[in-house]
């Protein structure tokens, strides 16, 4: 039985270009310091696995490389690095300058190859990414049988196209491995099995972006001759969320968006849609500032809709409009509130069967 430690996709030093400057500066350093979070959890672990995309360019600063060197060599596991698209190995990619000790092995070809760890009867299988795209790996690849844990870590993708080694289910489940470790898919995937080979996703360490919703972290377990035990651990860092406010029924917008955000999420971003019909025109710069202290930064975006007025459209060049038109004319020289009133229903049964519909609603 073998205790690993499963990770990929930090993307330390990522731009995040929807931040203003300094809280984008923050974010990278936070991304650093994460790091010292995943070597905390990997204190027990017999073989910690990173499939890929640590960095998210070749063009790292110089305090994450001396981050990510100090961190590795405090790993007392066996650790595996594949790199993948963002980080590929090259002579110039920050891997080349790194010094790590001997428990560190980077997989720096795209020809699979293996470490065999004696003491823990088990044998590391990988391959790394040498530039942007990757031409399939896995296929007609199989391991020798043997008493060993066989066991993987890969960056590609498991989609039925993709430049970025390409990886179908029938290809991992003709390996033989007991566990394949990958990386460059930002989700979570549960832990899935194809064949006799367990494999997973860990997803991104922690989101960038309203496309990595939700809690982000590592799996961690163990692993033997077929069977896998493993998890997913959130590690705690910053999420993104996106909220909604339905202003439907409000005469402030402000009222509706601070009712859906409650307390707010003072550590994380978040994005507030607003919802619904509005009769005015919402100030999304005044929400925004007046809910930003809820959150680590907020935007506020509307996808209102125009409450539509029972004369709205009317005199437009249409048979609705005319319609309208004609309606108003004698609602405006009713002489009593009887007369309106019947006219309102004559006008919304009038537009209801225009528009095909069983009632008119504003």
């Amino acid at each position: 039985m073998i205790k690993i430690l499963h990770a990929a996709d930090f993307h330390m030093d990522s731009p995040f270009y929807s931040l203003p400057e300094e809280k984008a500066v923050q974010r990278r350093r936070e991304q650093r310091e994460l790091l010292d979070k995943l070597a905390a959890a990997a204190e027990d672990a017999d073989v910690v696995l990173l499939a890929g995309d640590l960095l998210d360019s070749s063009a790292s600063y110089w305090e994450t490389a001396e981050t990510l060197k100090r961190v590795l060599s405090s790993m007392k596991a066996h650790v595996f690095i594949a790199p993948g698209n963002h980080d590929y190995y090259s002579a110039r990619s920050p891997y080349a300058f790194m010094e790590l000790p001997a428990n560190v092995h980077i997989f720096r070809t795209p020809q699979l190859k293996c470490v065999e760890l004696p003491e823990l009867e088990a044998r590391v299988w990988g391959a790394g990414f040498t530039s942007a795209g990757c031409e399939p790996l896995l296929r007609d690849f199989t391991v020798r049988r043997s008493a060993l844990t066989e066991i993987m870590v890969l960056h590609g993708d498991v989609a039925a196209a993709s430049r970025y080694n390409a990886i179908s289910e029938q290809d991992i489940a003709r390996t033989g491995l007991d566990y394949l470790a990958l990386g460059h898919v930002h989700t979570f995937s549960g832990i899935k099995k194809a064949g006799e080979t367990f494999y997973a996703y860990p997803g991104c360490l922690e989101g960038r972006g309203f496309d990595e919703t939700g809690p982000k972290g590592y799996i961690a377990g163990t692993v033997s001759k077929g069977s896998c035990e493993l998890s997913f651990r959130p590690i705690g860092g910053r999420e993104y969320r996106v909220l909604e406010a339905d202003v439907t029924g409000f005469d402030d917008a402000l009222a509706s968006a601070r009712a859906a955000v409650g307390e707010g999420y003072p550590s994380d971003v978040a994005r507030l849609i607003l919802k619904g019909e509005y009769a005015g025109e919402a100030d999304l710069e005044a929400i925004r500032e007046a809910l930003s202290d809820k959150f680590f930064h907020l935007t506020v975006k509307s996808e209102l809709r125009r409450k539509r007025g029972l004369w709205d459209g009317a005199g437009e060049d249409n048979l609705t409009g005319m319609f309208l038109a004609g309606l108003k004319e004698k609602y405006d020289g009713a002489a009593d509130e009887e007369s309106r009133r019947l006219i309102e229903l004559a006008a919304r049964y009038g537009i209801a069967a225009l528009e095909g519909r069983e009632e008119w609603r504003p």
